[in-house]
C-alpha cells in the first residue's frame, strides 16, 4: 500500500530528486531488505544505484541483498573514544549517483556532523537531484510518538517531523502480519538469541504489534487521502469521489443529537476505515439559540465513538452544512427530522432538511426520526432567539390589539367621497352624473355608487335591491 505524489520541475528550477519512503510498523518487518531488493532491481535495469548507508544488524538475508550493490564508504567519527560510523554526505554528493539507498531516516547523527538529523542529509541529496529510497518505522513519526509510547510503554528518542515524510513523492508500507513477525523473531531472524525472549514478552507482544500495524496503515490511509485531494485540486475535479466512507452528522444542540450520532457511527462502521464527523453551525451574529451544555456532552460522545467534532460559522445553515460535507469529501450526511409542529411548518415553509437534500448533490442524506420530532398541530414555540419570552408575548399582544384599532381609526376618519368631475349634485343621492357622452344620457356607475338614499333624482338612476344603493336604469324613480 503506497501513496504517490508527483512533483514537477520547471525550466527555471533544477530537477529535485524523488523521495521514496518505506514505512514499517515495527523493527523486523523487512524494510531494509525491501529497500536493497528494490535497489538491485533498479541496478539490473541499468540505473546508477549506490548504498549511501545501510544497517544490516548482521541479518544474513539482509547482508545477502547488499551483494552486487556499490557502497559509498562511511565517515568515521571519534566521539569520546568511541568510533562512530555515519553517512558521508560529501562523498555521496561527489559520487552523484542516480539513486541513493539511505537506511533509518530518523537517525540522529553524531556530534560534529554537518546536520543533526539524517533526514536533513537526505534533503541535501534531493536538492542535488539524487533520488533517495529510505526507511522509517511508524514509532519515529513525531505526531505518533506519544501514541506509540502509550501502546508499548517505551519512549522513542529519535523522531522525524511528519512534514518530512508527508513531503515524500511516495510512501509505501512494508506490511507483515503480527504473528508472522513474532515467528520471524522466534526463529532468530531479527535479534540475536539472547534478546528474543525479552523482545517477545515486551515490545513484540501480539497486541502491541497489531496496534502498531493499524497505526501505520491508518497513517498511510490519511496520506493517500491527502494525495487524492491534491490531485483533484490540480485537475479541477469538484465532485465527491467515494473512495472512503465519511459520515457527517449535523448537530443543533437539541436533544436529538445523541440519536443522530449513534446512527451516524453505525453507518460509518459498516465499511472499513469509515470516518465519523460531527458539525455544528453557529450564526455570525451569535443570536442563534445555543445550548453549550448539550453541545459539550455531544462532543464528548463524538470523541468516545472515535469521531471528530467541528464547529463552523454561517447564517445559511443548509448551504453551510453541504459546503462542509463537500469539503470533507463526505459520502453520507445525517440530519434529524424537524422539531417543528405541522402548523409551524405550514406557516414558515419547508425546513432545513428539504434544502439540504436539494443542495446535497452526490452526498446521500439520511433524515433520522427521534423522540423530539415534531408532528403535532401546534403553534410555534416561543423559545430561544434574541428576545425573551416576555417581550415576545408583549409583541403578540400589541399586534392583536393595536392592529384592528388602527384600522378602525383610519376608516372612521375618512371623509365622504368627493363628487367626481362632471357629476352635478343630487338632493337624494350622494353623487351621480351622466356618462362622458352627455347626448346618450346614460348613467355613470361611478356617480351612482355610494348613494345612501332610497330615491334617485338622476333620470338614469334607480334604487337597487339594496336600500342604500342606486344603479343605472333608463327610468326615473322616486321614493
Amino acid at each position: 500500500m503506497s501513496a504517490d505524489r508527483t512533483h514537477r520541475s520547471t525550466p527555471e528550477q533544477p530537477r529535485r530528486g524523488r523521495l521514496r519512503v518505506l514505512l514499517g510498523a515495527a523493527p523486523g518487518v523487512g524494510k531494509t531488505f525491501e529497500m536493497l531488493a528494490e535497489g538491485r532491481r533498479l541496478r539490473e535495469e541499468g540505473h546508477d544505484v549506490v548504498i549511501a548507508i545501510v544497517e544490516t544488524h548482521e541479518r544474513a538475508a539482509t547482508l545477502a541483498q547488499t551483494v552486487g550493490l556499490p557502497e559509498v564508504p562511511r565517515r568515521i567519527d571519534d566521539h569520546r573514544g568511541v568510533a562512530l560510523t555515519e553517512l558521508d554526505l560529501d562523498a555521496v554528493l561527489a559520487r552523484a549517483p542516480e539513486i541513493a539507498l539511505v537506511d533509518e531516516l530518523a537517525h540522529t547523527n553524531s556530534p560534529g556532523s554537518r546536520h543533526r538529523k539524517r533526514w536533513q542529509d537526505v534533503d541535501d541529496l534531493l536538492d542535488a537531484g539524487i533520488d533517495v529510497i529510505t526507511t522509517v518505522n511508524v514509532q519515529h513519526i513525531e505526531s505518533l510518538n506519544a501514541v506509540v509510547e502509550k501502546i508499548t510503554g517505551i519512549a522513542q528518542q529519535e523522531t522525524i517531523p511528519d512534514a518530512v515524510v508527508r513531503a515524500a513523492d511516495e510512501v509505501e508500507v512494508v506490511d507483515l502480519a503480527p504473528q508472522s513477525l513474532r515467528d520471524r523473531l522466534s526463529a532468530g531472524l531479527v535479534y540475536p538469541a539472547e534478546r528474543i525472549d525479552a523482545a517477545l514478552s515486551n515490545y513484540f507482544r501480539l497486541g502491541n504489534l497489531t496496534a502498531l500495524r493499524e497505526l501505520a496503515l491508518l497513517w498511510l490511509a490519511d496520506e493517500v487521502d491527502s494525495a487524492l485531494r491534491t490531485y483533484r485540486a490540480e485537475q479541477g475535479i469538484e465532485g465527491t469521489w467515494q473512495a472512503r466512507e465519511r459520515v457527517v452528522v449535523a448537530l443543533t444542540g437539541g436533544p436529538e443529537g445523541e440519536t443522530l450520532l449513534r446512527r451516524g457511527a453505525r453507518i460509518a462502521a459498516r465499511s472499513a476505515g469509515g470516518e465519523l464527523l460531527a458539525v455544528h453551525v453557529t450564526a455570525q451574529d451569535g443570536l442563534r439559540d445555543e445550548t453549550p451544555g448539550a453541545l459539550a456532552a455531544q462532543r464528548a460522545l463524538v470523541e468516545s465513538l472515535g469521531g471528530t467534532y467541528h464547529q463552523v460559522v454561517g447564517d445559511d445553515i443548509p448551504a453551510t452544512l453541504v459546503e462542509f460535507a463537500q469539503g470533507a469529501d463526505a459520502t453520507q450526511l445525517v440530519i434529524g427530522v424537524s422539531r417543528r409542529g405541522r402548523l409551524t411548518a405550514a406557516l414558515t415553509g419547508p425546513g432545513i432538511g428539504s434544502e439540504v437534500i436539494r443542495r446535497s448533490g452526490d452526498i446521500d442524506v439520511h433524515i433520522v426520526t427521534h423522540a423530539a420530532a415534531g408532528g403535532r398541530l401546534a403553534l410555534p414555540r416561543m423559545t430561544g432567539g434574541a428576545l425573551g419570552w416576555r417581550r415576545q408575548v408583549l409583541g403578540f399582544a400589541v399586534a392583536l390589539v393595536f392592529g384592528p384599532l388602527l384600522s378602525w381609526v383610519m376608516s372612521t376618519s375618512r371623509g365622504p367621497e368627493p363628487i367626481p368631475a362632471g357629476c352635478p349634485p343630487s338632493s337624494s343621492s350622494s353623487s351621480w352624473s351622466p356618462s362622458s357622452a352627455a347626448s346618450a344620457r346614460r348613467c355613470s356607475p361611478r356617480c351612482c355608487r355610494g348613494s345612501r338614499s332610497t330615491s334617485c333624482s338622476s333620470p338614469h338612476c334607480s334604487p337597487s335591491r339594496s336600500p342604500t344603493r342606486c344603479t343605472c336604469s333608463p327610468s326615473r324613480c322616486t321614493s
